[in-house]
């Protein structure tokens, strides 16, 4: 099987790690590391043995694949250029700036027929593969995600930076559309919200409350699942899946004194795992065409519609996409 010609394009934070990962695989040969700083690039290739460019273009039709982990108003010019160079594209999270250039990505990865995937890495967390197949008929959906204050990401506000990951599961678990919403954040040490609650409501009836916040004092990452027979505690961050079940009760039972907890409780730990390793492997077997793309561009367009829609209603302006405005604040 001949080798993916590999590059990435940013060598930052997220960056170095794409290139590690890259770089361990033996079916993956990572031809560079792009990044406008040159001292910055350099450094990341020569800690993974490839070479360093400061202009990626010079990678274009060098290359089969490439992860974007540049900065969220570059990914569309970034990305359209690779794919209509040939380039099967793995883009960071929010697949783009707006809904018009996200648009733009998934035509272009259509027409010049090659993968478009998105980072959002929780589909990747070993949680969330296990509580998988629990994950159906949600009626009502509680998500946290609380983070220290860094400098990294303020280039756009919590919804976009942290929110996001947890609208794309919520549009992974619920597959049906956003009919409603409310939202209201505030910035604290940024000049964009760094702290957000959205509350939104589906087609299908069930309704989630969405919170996140990059100014707290420790890392939270909960979801909180009500079905009508069950009741779903995730801890992405632990990696704890509790599963509360209602128990059947006999009524000889009942007349037993004490009685026993009415509900049956199971809890499975995991492993940490590696989901960026997971989330690039899955990327090169979608190149391969041994698989569809776990989260598509057309994922990464959905849960980008909603955030901005969010976002809006943040800022207390109309929002332009397809969720309709609110009149009326939803019902506690």
């Amino acid at each position: 099987m001949r080798k993916i010609r590999a590059a990435v394009i940013g060598a930052g934070y997220l960056g170095r790690f794409h290139a590690q990962k890259y770089a361990q695989l033996p079916d993956c040969e990572l031809v560079g590391v792009a990044d406008v700083q040159s001292a910055v690039a350099a450094r990341v290739a020569a800690e993974v043995d490839t070479r360093s460019y400061e202009d990626h273009r010079s990678l274009l039709g060098e290359v089969d694949a490439v992860s974007i982990a540049t900065p969220t108003p570059t990914h569309c010019d970034i990305a359209l250029a690779f794919l209509t160079a040939g380039a099967h594209v793995l883009v960071e999270k929010p697949i783009a700036e707006s809904v018009a250039q996200a648009e733009r990505l998934v035509l272009a990865a259509k027409q010049h027929g090659r993968v478009l995937q998105v980072g959002h890495l929780e589909r990747f967390n070993p949680v969330i593969l296990a509580a998988e197949p629990l994950l159906s008929a949600a009626r009502f959906i509680e998500c946290q995600r609380m983070a220290p204050f860094r400098e990294r990401g303020t280039d756009v506000d919590v919804v976009l930076d942290l929110m996001i990951h947890d609208i794309d599961l919520l549009q992974m678990i619920v597959r049906s559309p956003v009919v409603a919403l409310d939202a209201i954040g505030t910035p604290v040490f940024s000049a964009e919200a760094d702290i957000a609650n959205a509350r939104l409501r589906f087609e299908n009836g069930c309704v989630a409350n969405v919170t996140a916040s990059r100014v707290s004092l420790k890392t939270e990452r909960k979801l909180r699942i009500f079905r009508d027979d069950a009741y779903l505690s995730i801890d992405l961050q632990q990696k704890i899946l509790t599963v509360i079940r209602k128990r059947e009760v006999s009524g000889q039972v009942q007349q037993a004194a004490p009685l026993p907890l009415p509900v049956h409780i199971e809890e499975q730990n995991f492993e940490p795992g590696d989901a960026l390793l997971a989330e690039i492997q899955a990327f090169l077997a979608a190149a391969r065409g041994q698989r569809a793309p776990v989260v598509g561009g057309e994922d990464g367009l959905r849960a980008l519609r909603t955030a901005i829609a969010i976002t809006a209603r943040v800022h207390d302006r109309e929002a332009a996409v397809s969720v309709p405005p609110i009149e009326q604040p939803l019902a506690s």
